[in-house]
Protein backbone atom coordinates (compact mmCIF):
# COMPACT_ATOMS: atom_id res chain seq x y z
CA UNK A 1 0.00 0.00 0.00
CA UNK A 2 1.31 3.40 -0.77
CA UNK A 3 2.27 5.37 1.77
CA UNK A 4 0.73 9.39 1.72
CA UNK A 5 3.28 12.10 2.03
CA UNK A 6 3.15 14.57 4.35
CA UNK A 7 1.62 17.82 3.69
CA UNK A 8 3.04 21.12 5.04
CA UNK A 9 0.37 22.13 7.09
CA UNK A 10 1.06 18.99 9.50
CA UNK A 11 3.97 17.58 8.91
CA UNK A 12 6.50 18.50 6.10
CA UNK A 13 9.45 16.96 5.04
CA UNK A 14 12.05 18.96 3.15
CA UNK A 15 14.12 16.84 1.87
CA UNK A 16 17.74 18.07 0.43
CA UNK A 17 16.73 18.42 -2.94
CA UNK A 18 14.30 21.61 -2.60
CA UNK A 19 10.69 21.48 -2.86
CA UNK A 20 10.25 17.51 -3.23
CA UNK A 21 7.98 16.05 -1.18
CA UNK A 22 9.18 13.24 0.97
CA UNK A 23 8.36 10.31 2.96
CA UNK A 24 9.24 9.49 6.91
CA UNK A 25 10.92 6.10 5.47
CA UNK A 26 13.21 8.16 3.21
CA UNK A 27 16.87 7.96 3.51
CA UNK A 28 18.98 11.01 4.36
CA UNK A 29 18.88 13.90 6.04
CA UNK A 30 15.00 15.38 6.47
CA UNK A 31 13.82 18.20 7.98
CA UNK A 32 10.35 17.85 9.55
CA UNK A 33 8.16 21.19 9.77
CA UNK A 34 4.65 20.88 12.35
CA UNK A 35 2.99 23.79 13.41
CA UNK A 36 1.88 22.16 16.67
CA UNK A 37 4.97 20.73 17.22
CA UNK A 38 7.17 23.81 16.56
CA UNK A 39 4.71 26.01 18.67
CA UNK A 40 5.32 23.64 21.48
CA UNK A 41 9.34 23.90 21.57
CA UNK A 42 9.30 27.34 21.27
CA UNK A 43 6.98 27.82 24.29
CA UNK A 44 9.15 25.89 26.00
CA UNK A 45 12.60 27.03 24.66
CA UNK A 46 11.48 31.31 24.65
CA UNK A 47 11.88 31.87 28.09
CA UNK A 48 15.34 30.17 27.85
CA UNK A 49 16.80 32.17 24.82
CA UNK A 50 15.13 35.30 26.80
CA UNK A 51 17.03 34.53 30.21
CA UNK A 52 20.57 33.86 28.18
CA UNK A 53 20.02 37.52 27.18
CA UNK A 54 19.08 36.00 23.82
CA UNK A 55 15.96 37.55 21.52
CA UNK A 56 13.86 33.99 21.23
CA UNK A 57 12.23 35.25 17.99
CA UNK A 58 15.99 35.23 16.38
CA UNK A 59 16.64 31.63 17.14
CA UNK A 60 15.49 29.94 14.50
CA UNK A 61 14.28 25.85 15.85
CA UNK A 62 14.69 23.04 13.17
CA UNK A 63 13.70 19.94 13.45
CA UNK A 64 15.84 16.76 12.24
CA UNK A 65 13.68 13.61 10.90
CA UNK A 66 16.18 11.39 12.72
CA UNK A 67 16.38 8.81 15.51
CA UNK A 68 19.44 9.66 16.70
CA UNK A 69 19.56 11.13 20.13
CA UNK A 70 21.15 14.26 19.42
CA UNK A 71 20.73 18.07 19.42
CA UNK A 72 23.30 20.86 18.52
CA UNK A 73 23.50 24.52 17.76
CA UNK A 74 25.55 25.99 14.29
CA UNK A 75 24.93 28.30 11.77
CA UNK A 76 24.41 31.54 14.11
CA UNK A 77 21.45 31.17 15.89
CA UNK A 78 20.24 27.96 14.96
CA UNK A 79 18.88 25.10 17.40
CA UNK A 80 18.79 21.69 15.28
CA UNK A 81 16.56 18.75 17.35
CA UNK A 82 16.69 15.15 16.14
CA UNK A 83 13.55 13.65 16.50
CA UNK A 84 15.15 10.56 18.13
CA UNK A 85 15.51 12.75 21.04
CA UNK A 86 12.21 14.34 21.21
CA UNK A 87 10.71 10.95 21.70
CA UNK A 88 13.48 9.75 24.20
CA UNK A 89 13.02 12.46 26.09
CA UNK A 90 10.71 11.39 29.62
CA UNK A 91 9.62 14.95 31.02
CA UNK A 92 9.31 18.18 29.56
CA UNK A 93 12.14 19.69 31.95
CA UNK A 94 14.75 16.76 30.39
CA UNK A 95 13.37 18.40 27.24
CA UNK A 96 14.09 21.93 28.44
CA UNK A 97 17.44 20.97 29.76
CA UNK A 98 18.69 20.02 26.22
CA UNK A 99 17.71 23.21 25.24
CA UNK A 100 19.16 25.50 28.14
CA UNK A 101 22.27 23.38 27.35
CA UNK A 102 22.17 24.17 23.52
CA UNK A 103 21.36 27.88 24.44
CA UNK A 104 25.03 28.09 26.53
CA UNK A 105 26.75 26.96 23.53
CA UNK A 106 24.84 30.00 21.46
CA UNK A 107 25.47 32.27 24.38
CA UNK A 108 29.22 31.18 25.21
CA UNK A 109 30.10 31.92 21.64
CA UNK A 110 31.41 28.19 21.18
CA UNK A 111 30.97 28.17 17.57
CA UNK A 112 32.75 31.13 16.66
CA UNK A 113 35.19 29.85 14.79
CA UNK A 114 32.66 28.40 12.09
CA UNK A 115 30.31 31.38 12.50
CA UNK A 116 31.29 33.16 9.84
CA UNK A 117 31.26 30.55 7.14
CA UNK A 118 27.93 28.53 8.66
CA UNK A 119 25.80 31.98 8.89
CA UNK A 120 25.31 32.07 4.94
CA UNK A 121 24.97 28.55 4.54
CA UNK A 122 21.90 27.51 3.52
CA UNK A 123 19.97 25.26 6.03
CA UNK A 124 20.52 22.27 3.75
CA UNK A 125 24.05 22.46 3.44
CA UNK A 126 24.20 23.04 7.52
CA UNK A 127 22.27 19.89 7.87
CA UNK A 128 24.46 17.79 5.37
CA UNK A 129 27.48 19.03 7.52
CA UNK A 130 26.17 18.17 10.64
CA UNK A 131 25.13 14.78 9.64
CA UNK A 132 28.61 14.01 8.13
CA UNK A 133 30.18 15.19 10.89
CA UNK A 134 28.97 12.92 13.23
CA UNK A 135 29.28 10.05 11.51
CA UNK A 136 32.60 10.87 11.18
CA UNK A 137 32.52 11.05 15.40
CA UNK A 138 30.67 7.81 15.24
CA UNK A 139 33.48 6.15 13.53
CA UNK A 140 31.82 6.03 9.85
CA UNK A 141 35.06 8.15 8.09
CA UNK A 142 33.73 7.10 4.99
CA UNK A 143 30.75 7.50 5.32
CA UNK A 144 30.61 11.04 7.16
CA UNK A 145 33.21 11.88 4.49
CA UNK A 146 30.87 11.15 1.40
CA UNK A 147 28.09 13.24 3.47
CA UNK A 148 30.37 16.57 3.88
CA UNK A 149 31.63 16.27 0.66
CA UNK A 150 28.31 17.02 -1.03
CA UNK A 151 27.72 19.95 1.29
CA UNK A 152 29.73 22.38 -0.19
CA UNK A 153 33.05 24.50 0.92
CA UNK A 154 32.27 25.31 4.20
CA UNK A 155 32.03 21.65 4.60
CA UNK A 156 36.19 21.79 5.63
CA UNK A 157 35.32 23.79 8.56
CA UNK A 158 35.01 21.58 11.80
CA UNK A 159 32.87 21.77 14.42
CA UNK A 160 30.44 19.85 16.72
CA UNK A 161 34.03 19.20 18.37
CA UNK A 162 33.34 20.94 21.75
CA UNK A 163 36.07 20.28 24.59
CA UNK A 164 35.40 19.57 28.16
CA UNK A 165 35.55 22.93 29.09
CA UNK A 166 32.95 24.42 27.03
CA UNK A 167 30.71 21.32 27.90
CA UNK A 168 31.03 22.29 31.48
CA UNK A 169 30.56 25.95 30.73
CA UNK A 170 27.22 25.26 29.03
CA UNK A 171 26.05 22.67 31.71
CA UNK A 172 26.45 25.62 34.83
CA UNK A 173 25.33 28.43 32.07
CA UNK A 174 22.04 25.90 31.27
CA UNK A 175 21.02 25.76 35.24
CA UNK A 176 21.75 29.50 35.23
CA UNK A 177 19.05 30.39 32.48
CA UNK A 178 16.81 27.22 34.24
CA UNK A 179 16.71 29.22 37.61
CA UNK A 180 15.83 32.87 35.95
CA UNK A 181 13.08 31.33 34.77
CA UNK A 182 11.59 29.38 37.93
CA UNK A 183 12.42 25.45 36.36
CA UNK A 184 14.68 22.60 37.55
CA UNK A 185 17.68 21.40 36.30
CA UNK A 186 17.16 18.19 37.45
CA UNK A 187 15.78 16.86 33.98
CA UNK A 188 19.23 17.57 32.14
CA UNK A 189 21.17 15.44 34.96
CA UNK A 190 18.30 12.77 34.67
CA UNK A 191 18.96 12.86 30.49
CA UNK A 192 23.42 12.54 30.81
CA UNK A 193 22.29 10.07 33.00
CA UNK A 194 20.07 8.08 30.57
CA UNK A 195 22.54 8.67 27.66
CA UNK A 196 25.61 7.63 29.50
CA UNK A 197 24.04 4.06 31.09
CA UNK A 198 22.45 3.80 27.52
CA UNK A 199 25.82 3.96 25.69
CA UNK A 200 28.29 2.27 28.69
CA UNK A 201 25.50 -0.46 28.85
CA UNK A 202 24.88 -1.82 25.04
CA UNK A 203 27.90 0.65 23.27
CA UNK A 204 25.25 2.25 21.06
CA UNK A 205 27.20 4.97 19.70
CA UNK A 206 25.12 7.47 20.49
CA UNK A 207 24.97 11.02 18.31
CA UNK A 208 24.92 13.05 21.39
CA UNK A 209 27.26 11.22 23.38
CA UNK A 210 30.04 11.43 20.81
CA UNK A 211 29.69 15.16 19.98
CA UNK A 212 29.14 15.74 23.79
CA UNK A 213 31.45 14.05 25.72
CA UNK A 214 29.76 12.78 28.44
CA UNK A 215 32.35 11.97 31.95
CA UNK A 216 31.57 11.27 35.18
CA UNK A 217 32.76 14.34 36.56
CA UNK A 218 31.01 16.78 34.41
CA UNK A 219 27.64 15.00 35.74
CA UNK A 220 28.64 15.18 39.31
CA UNK A 221 29.83 19.15 39.05
CA UNK A 222 25.74 19.31 37.36
CA UNK A 223 24.67 17.79 39.77
CA UNK A 224 26.11 19.56 42.84
CA UNK A 225 25.11 22.93 40.84
CA UNK A 226 21.54 21.56 40.58
CA UNK A 227 21.18 20.19 44.04
CA UNK A 228 21.98 24.26 45.74
CA UNK A 229 18.79 25.48 43.29
CA UNK A 230 15.89 26.61 44.67
CA UNK A 231 13.89 25.55 42.26
CA UNK A 232 15.44 21.67 42.35
CA UNK A 233 12.32 19.97 42.99
CA UNK A 234 9.96 22.53 40.65
CA UNK A 235 7.65 20.06 38.93
CA UNK A 236 6.76 20.20 35.20
CA UNK A 237 2.95 21.82 35.19
CA UNK A 238 0.29 19.53 33.87
CA UNK A 239 0.17 21.55 30.27
CA UNK A 240 3.75 20.69 29.46
CA UNK A 241 3.10 17.04 30.18
CA UNK A 242 0.53 16.79 28.00
CA UNK A 243 2.13 19.06 25.08
CA UNK A 244 5.22 16.68 25.44
CA UNK A 245 3.03 13.51 24.90
CA UNK A 246 1.24 14.79 22.50
CA UNK A 247 4.48 15.99 20.33
CA UNK A 248 5.66 12.54 21.02
CA UNK A 249 2.24 10.70 20.30
CA UNK A 250 2.18 13.13 16.87
CA UNK A 251 5.40 12.16 15.75
CA UNK A 252 5.06 8.56 16.31
CA UNK A 253 2.03 8.71 14.22
CA UNK A 254 3.88 10.40 11.52
CA UNK A 255 7.09 8.22 11.17
CA UNK A 256 6.35 4.52 11.83
CA UNK A 257 4.16 2.22 10.19
CA UNK A 258 0.46 1.63 10.76
CA UNK A 259 1.39 -1.59 12.41
CA UNK A 260 3.79 -0.19 14.83
CA UNK A 261 1.62 2.86 15.72
CA UNK A 262 -0.86 0.32 16.52
CA UNK A 263 1.60 -1.46 18.77
CA UNK A 264 2.98 1.69 21.04
CA UNK A 265 -0.99 2.84 21.28
CA UNK A 266 -3.24 0.01 20.58
CA UNK A 267 -7.14 0.76 20.35
CA UNK A 268 -7.40 0.03 23.89
CA UNK A 269 -5.44 3.64 24.69
CA UNK A 270 -8.38 6.08 24.64
CA UNK A 271 -6.45 9.25 25.77
CA UNK A 272 -5.90 11.68 23.50
CA UNK A 273 -2.21 10.97 22.46
CA UNK A 274 -3.29 7.55 22.30
CA UNK A 275 -5.99 8.64 19.55
CA UNK A 276 -3.95 10.94 18.15
CA UNK A 277 -1.60 8.83 16.91
CA UNK A 278 -3.79 6.20 15.69
CA UNK A 279 -5.20 9.19 13.89
CA UNK A 280 -2.37 9.99 11.68
CA UNK A 281 -1.12 6.46 11.16
CA UNK A 282 -5.02 5.67 9.73
CA UNK A 283 -4.66 8.65 7.75
CA UNK A 284 -1.84 8.39 6.36
CA UNK A 285 -2.30 4.02 5.63
CA UNK A 286 -4.85 5.35 4.48
CA UNK A 287 -7.74 4.09 6.05
CA UNK A 288 -10.18 7.44 5.92
CA UNK A 289 -12.93 6.17 7.94
CA UNK A 290 -10.64 5.22 10.76
CA UNK A 291 -8.41 8.08 10.78
CA UNK A 292 -11.88 10.59 10.60
CA UNK A 293 -13.24 8.50 13.67
CA UNK A 294 -10.52 9.04 15.93
CA UNK A 295 -9.92 12.79 15.01
CA UNK A 296 -14.06 13.37 15.60
CA UNK A 297 -13.55 11.97 19.12
CA UNK A 298 -10.94 14.20 19.70
CA UNK A 299 -13.10 17.33 18.43
CA UNK A 300 -15.92 16.18 20.65
CA UNK A 301 -13.92 16.39 23.68
CA UNK A 302 -11.80 19.17 22.61
CA UNK A 303 -13.77 21.26 20.01
CA UNK A 304 -11.94 24.30 19.63
CA UNK A 305 -8.22 22.54 19.61
CA UNK A 306 -7.13 23.96 16.16
CA UNK A 307 -4.38 21.11 15.80
CA UNK A 308 -7.34 18.61 15.43
CA UNK A 309 -8.80 20.75 12.80
CA UNK A 310 -6.00 20.50 10.72
CA UNK A 311 -5.44 17.35 11.15
CA UNK A 312 -8.85 16.28 9.98
CA UNK A 313 -8.73 19.17 6.81
CA UNK A 314 -5.37 17.61 6.03
CA UNK A 315 -6.86 13.96 6.16
CA UNK A 316 -9.42 14.94 3.72
CA UNK A 317 -7.44 16.68 1.55
CA UNK A 318 -4.90 13.80 1.11
CA UNK A 319 -6.98 11.48 0.94
CA UNK A 320 -9.00 13.37 -2.15
CA UNK A 321 -11.46 15.70 -1.12
CA UNK A 322 -9.88 19.28 -1.36
CA UNK A 323 -12.87 20.85 -1.14
CA UNK A 324 -14.48 18.62 1.68
CA UNK A 325 -11.54 19.39 3.63
CA UNK A 326 -12.06 23.57 3.47
CA UNK A 327 -14.23 24.19 6.60
CA UNK A 328 -12.19 22.36 9.12
CA UNK A 329 -8.64 24.17 7.99
CA UNK A 330 -11.39 27.23 7.35
CA UNK A 331 -11.40 26.86 11.69
CA UNK A 332 -7.94 25.76 12.27
CA UNK A 333 -7.14 29.32 10.38
CA UNK A 334 -9.78 30.93 12.93
CA UNK A 335 -8.19 29.28 16.00
CA UNK A 336 -5.24 30.02 15.00
CA UNK A 337 -4.52 32.92 13.16
CA UNK A 338 -0.93 33.04 13.04
CA UNK A 339 0.28 29.67 12.44
CA UNK A 340 1.81 30.60 9.33
CA UNK A 341 2.37 26.51 8.24
CA UNK A 342 -1.28 25.90 9.23
CA UNK A 343 -2.16 28.97 6.86
CA UNK A 344 -0.01 27.57 4.01
CA UNK A 345 -1.90 24.14 4.16
CA UNK A 346 -5.40 26.03 3.88
CA UNK A 347 -3.59 27.71 0.68
CA UNK A 348 -2.10 25.00 -0.74
CA UNK A 349 -5.69 23.21 -0.36
CA UNK A 350 -7.53 26.46 -1.73
CA UNK A 351 -5.14 26.12 -4.98
CA UNK A 352 -6.38 22.41 -5.55
CA UNK A 353 -10.01 22.81 -5.34
CA UNK A 354 -9.90 24.32 -9.48
CA UNK A 355 -12.46 27.47 -8.27
CA UNK A 356 -11.34 30.82 -9.39
CA UNK A 357 -12.85 31.96 -6.21
CA UNK A 358 -10.71 29.76 -4.15
CA UNK A 359 -7.32 30.49 -6.14
CA UNK A 360 -7.64 34.54 -4.99
CA UNK A 361 -8.64 33.12 -1.52
CA UNK A 362 -5.59 31.65 -1.62
CA UNK A 363 -3.13 34.46 -2.64
CA UNK A 364 -4.80 36.41 0.33
CA UNK A 365 -3.88 33.41 2.63
CA UNK A 366 -0.29 32.67 1.38
CA UNK A 367 0.64 36.38 1.70
CA UNK A 368 -0.53 36.46 5.73
CA UNK A 369 1.16 33.09 5.64
CA UNK A 370 4.38 34.52 4.21
CA UNK A 371 4.41 37.77 6.64
CA UNK A 372 4.68 35.56 9.41
CA UNK A 373 6.93 33.21 8.11
CA UNK A 374 8.77 34.55 4.87
CA UNK A 375 11.40 32.01 4.61
CA UNK A 376 9.57 29.56 3.85
CA UNK A 377 10.04 28.46 0.45
CA UNK A 378 7.55 25.93 0.03
CA UNK A 379 4.90 29.08 0.71
CA UNK A 380 5.91 30.91 -2.25
CA UNK A 381 5.99 27.83 -4.44
CA UNK A 382 2.38 27.54 -3.67
CA UNK A 383 1.64 31.35 -4.26
CA UNK A 384 3.36 31.24 -7.02
CA UNK A 385 0.60 28.66 -8.47
CA UNK A 386 -1.43 30.97 -7.17
CA UNK A 387 -0.45 33.71 -9.29
CA UNK A 388 -0.25 31.20 -12.59
CA UNK A 389 -3.71 30.71 -12.46
CA UNK A 390 -4.78 33.91 -12.22
CA UNK A 391 -3.08 35.26 -14.88
CA UNK A 392 -0.37 37.61 -13.02
CA UNK A 393 2.88 37.24 -14.70
CA UNK A 394 4.49 39.42 -12.39
CA UNK A 395 4.13 38.52 -8.83
CA UNK A 396 4.42 34.69 -10.29
CA UNK A 397 7.69 35.69 -11.27
CA UNK A 398 9.02 37.27 -8.11
CA UNK A 399 7.32 34.55 -6.01
CA UNK A 400 9.56 32.14 -7.94
CA UNK A 401 12.71 34.05 -7.76
CA UNK A 402 11.70 33.94 -3.93
CA UNK A 403 11.18 30.65 -4.04
CA UNK A 404 14.48 29.36 -5.51
CA UNK A 405 16.66 32.29 -3.57
CA UNK A 406 15.50 30.14 -0.64
CA UNK A 407 16.35 27.08 -1.91
CA UNK A 408 19.67 28.01 -2.74
CA UNK A 409 19.25 27.97 -6.68
CA UNK A 410 20.45 30.96 -7.40
CA UNK A 411 20.76 31.24 -11.40
CA UNK A 412 16.88 30.44 -11.31
CA UNK A 413 16.31 33.09 -8.97
CA UNK A 414 18.02 35.20 -10.67
CA UNK A 415 16.18 34.42 -13.93
CA UNK A 416 13.01 35.03 -12.30
CA UNK A 417 14.24 37.76 -10.48
CA UNK A 418 15.25 39.48 -14.04
CA UNK A 419 12.40 38.70 -15.62
CA UNK A 420 10.30 40.27 -12.60
CA UNK A 421 11.68 43.42 -13.42
CA UNK A 422 10.90 43.30 -16.55
CA UNK A 423 7.70 43.32 -15.39
CA UNK A 424 7.46 46.46 -12.82
CA UNK A 425 8.03 49.67 -13.72
CA UNK A 426 11.31 51.02 -11.95
CA UNK A 427 11.35 52.00 -8.17
CA UNK A 428 7.63 49.91 -7.27
CA UNK A 429 8.40 47.84 -4.46
CA UNK A 430 8.11 44.76 -6.11
CA UNK A 431 10.93 45.83 -8.88
CA UNK A 432 13.23 47.13 -5.84
CA UNK A 433 12.78 43.54 -4.13
CA UNK A 434 13.44 41.86 -7.73
CA UNK A 435 16.93 44.29 -7.50
CA UNK A 436 17.56 42.65 -3.97
CA UNK A 437 16.67 39.22 -5.06
CA UNK A 438 19.11 39.64 -7.35
CA UNK A 439 22.08 40.99 -5.54
CA UNK A 440 21.43 38.45 -2.74
CA UNK A 441 21.79 35.81 -5.06
CA UNK A 442 24.72 36.29 -6.97
CA UNK A 443 26.59 37.71 -3.56
CA UNK A 444 25.76 33.77 -2.53
CA UNK A 445 26.36 32.29 -5.41
CA UNK A 446 29.97 33.65 -5.34
CA UNK A 447 30.93 32.30 -2.08
CA UNK A 448 29.69 29.38 -2.64
CA UNK A 449 31.99 28.16 -5.33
Amino acid sequence: MKKRCLTLGSMLLVLLLPFHWAYAKQTGPSFIRDAEIEHTLRSYAIPIFNAAGLNGKDVAIYIINDRSLNAFVAGGQRLFMFTGLLERVETPNQLKGVIAHETGHIAGGHLARTQEALENATVRSIIGILLGAVAIAAGGGAAGGAVIAGSGSIATKSFLEYSRTQESSADQASITYLDSTGQSGRGMVEFLEILDQTYRSYNTGLSYYRSHPITSERIAALRQRVEKSPYRDTLDSPESVVELNRMQAKLFGYTRTLAQTLRKYPVTDQSIPGRYARAIAYFRYPDLDKALKEVDSLLDEIPTDPYFHELKGQSLYENGDPQGALPSLETAVELAPREPLILTLYGRVLNATGNIADNNKAIEVLTESLALDPNNAASWDQLAIAYSRNGNTGMLALASAERYLLGGNYQKAIFHAKRAQDLFNAGTPANLRAEDIITLAGEASRKNR
